[in-house]
């Protein structure tokens, strides 16, 4: 009954309560005696706290061959750590009323934790996931089926046409980089256990360490949790970014699917975190794709043609350079006349840059709905675990609207014509054979 009631506590408190928005945080920071680096944000609205720890522990820095072995032991943490098994780990947490996640992606391992902010559930809570970060034991059981469930998933994603382009385009766009590297039923097959414990004892270091607390306690609640957390981690060497990918030399690839609709993507490297062009190309990109139905995109694509029901685009930063990627479907047999008006558009685009009425509209909605980034706990949390784990300026958030609103047309032509070369993209189709005329001359059904 005492788990229930917290659990009932948590969830009527993030029902019930919400934050209020605010323009920006008041972030503090500063690093333990061990060189972990936190960022803590005392919010007393509700009585929560957000804990999020970032490892350089994501998919980069797995080794040529096993791309994969990040998301492996980010998801086993859980498994058994110390002297609890899986299964006590599970009622722990349930007891606690607690909630822990996270996850992995190129750049990051996460792992978070959310608690009511009472003494006794918070400091539970936080000394279960120190032992979970510390004391993982990589079960040899529990390896295995977890290895056996990412085979299957990965096999079943080999059939579907979205899970296909999403390797295709990574492996086209950055080849032999880190970030082209994703996971595969013989890179998975071929991780053990010593693989784990390796890669746990690498990576899950105080160098490689980024704390994010955000919620009701104290500063000096806050370097306590961070201790504890973080303390007895080894100290470790922080891993060198990676180098960025060399450009691509741009090409269309067709890869076939009996999918009615064509999959595609197109797209090439983009820019890293902290680059100076990051704001005008946030504004042009709302305007070229990422503003939904206002965008110049879905207007060319899907308004005037039809050719999709939806169509994007979009810059994804990481700490070497992301993607830039265009995104749609369309009918296979109309294929060719979607990418030429793609192509047409964005080519248009990176020549001249955006109207001034363009301009205004997206600056408006960007800034009018940049509040909505900061409305609750979870929100804050990620904003300022983004700010932690990159490095960015801790007036980032505070600073962000003037930034947006102080963009001119003339800076985004610019920032598209160094970032965005179209006559290195790289486009990839997957499907749109079942749309295809049939071989006798009958159409396709």
């Amino acid at each position: 009954m005492i788990s229930q009631c917290k659990r009932v506590g948590l969830a009527l408190a993030l029902t019930f309560a919400t934050l209020s928005a605010h323009a920006g945080l008041t972030i503090q920071n500063w690093t333990t005696a061990n060189g972990v680096r936190v960022y803590f944000v005392e919010s007393r609205a509700l009585p929560i706290v957000d804990v999020q720890v970032d490892f350089r522990a994501g998919g980069a820095e797995a080794p040529v061959g096993k791309a994969g072995l990040a998301g492996l032991a980010r998801g086993l943490l859980d498994a058994g750590a110390g002297n609890l098994d899986e299964d006590a780990i599970a009622n722990r947490v349930a007891d606690l009323g607690a909630q822990i996640g996270g996850g992995v992606d190129m750049d990051r391992a996460s792992v978070s934790l959310r608690t009511l902010s009472s003494a006794a559930e918070r400091e539970g809570a936080v000394d279960l996931l120190a032992t979970l970060i510390q004391q993982p034991t990589f079960p040899a059981p529990a390896v295995e089926r977890e290895k056996a469930r990412s085979i299957a998933g990965l096999k079943e994603s080999d059939t579907q046409p979205d899970a296909i382009l999403s390797r295709r385009f990574a492996a086209a766009v950055f080849s032999d980089h880190p970030y082209g590297r994703l996971p595969s039923v013989d890179t998975m097959a071929s991780l053990t256990r010593e693989d784990l414990v390796d890669f746990h004892r690498r990576h899950y270091t105080a160098a490689g360490a980024v704390v994010s607390i955000v919620g009701d306690v104290s500063r000096s609640d806050a370097e306590a949790i961070a201790v504890r957390l973080t303390g007895a981690l080894p100290a470790g060497v922080l891993p060198a970014p990676p180098v960025d990918a060399a450009p691509p030399a741009g090409g269309t690839i067709r890869v076939p699917n009996p999918s009615a609709q064509a999959h595609i993507a197109v797209g090439q490297p983009g820019i890293r975190r902290g680059d100076p062009d990051f704001f005008p190309l946030v504004v042009g990109n709302y305007i070229l794709g990422g503003g939904g139905f206002v965008s110049r995109l879905t207007r060319e694509v899907r308004e005037k043609r039809g050719y999709a029901y939806s169509v994007y685009s979009y810059f994804s930063p990481q700490r070497s350079v992301g993607p830039f990627q265009i995104g749609l479907q369309t009918k296979g047999s109309q294929t060719d006349d979607a990418l030429k008006v793609v192509s047409e558009t964005l080519a248009a685009f990176v020549k001249d840059g955006p109207t001034e009425s363009e301009l205004k509209a997206a600056k408006e909605n960007l800034i009018n709905g940049f509040a909505l980034r900061l409305d609750s706990n979870r929100k804050m949390l990620e904003q300022v675990a983004v700010i932690g784990s990159y490095g960015l300026p801790l007036d980032y958030l505070d600073t962000y609207r003037t930034k947006v609103s102080a963009v001119t047309a003339a800076q985004i032509r610019d920032a598209f014509r160094r970032h965005v070369s179209p006559e290195r993209l790289v486009t990839v189709v997957v499907g749109g054979d079942g749309d295809k005329p049939a071989a006798r001359g009958g159409a396709a059904r």
